[in-house]
């Protein structure tokens, strides 16, 4: 039997997800894998997300409300059902605009700065 075949998925969904309560009324919910994570993110209107870059390769995906991110020297509005893909060290921020926002983020490796000490 061929080594795949003998691992079983995990199956889960958002709402057995723990919450994570951070600053600016964010929410934050993770799914961390071997070498992925992914990470649900609730924003209130008009928060700012500081611009910065990092290590890991990013992809976020827009699953609600309308964003401004900057994105090198750009700036983008996206919205649902649109994905962004942030190489590592990209420069890159977010502001969201006149409603709630939901981010799904992708990271690889693992974000270890957002893991719990």
């Amino acid at each position: 039997m061929h080594d795949s075949l003998k691992k079983a998925p995990n199956l889960m969904n958002w709402e057995n997800i723990p919450i994570e309560k951070l600053p600016d009324n964010i929410e934050r919910q993770m799914i961390i894998g071997e070498k992925i994570m992914i990470c649900r993110l609730r924003f209130p209107p008009h928060t700012v997300t500081t611009p910065h870059d990092h290590l890991h390769e990013q992809m976020t995906i827009v699953e609600k409300g309308k964003v401004k991110f900057i994105i090198g020297n750009e700036e983008k509005i996206v919205s649902q059902g649109d994905v962004l893909h942030f190489p590592s060290k990209l420069w890159h921020g977010a502001t969201m605009l006149d409603e709630e926002v939901i981010l799904v983020d992708i990271f690889s490796p693992i974000r270890e700065d957002f893991l719990s000490k």
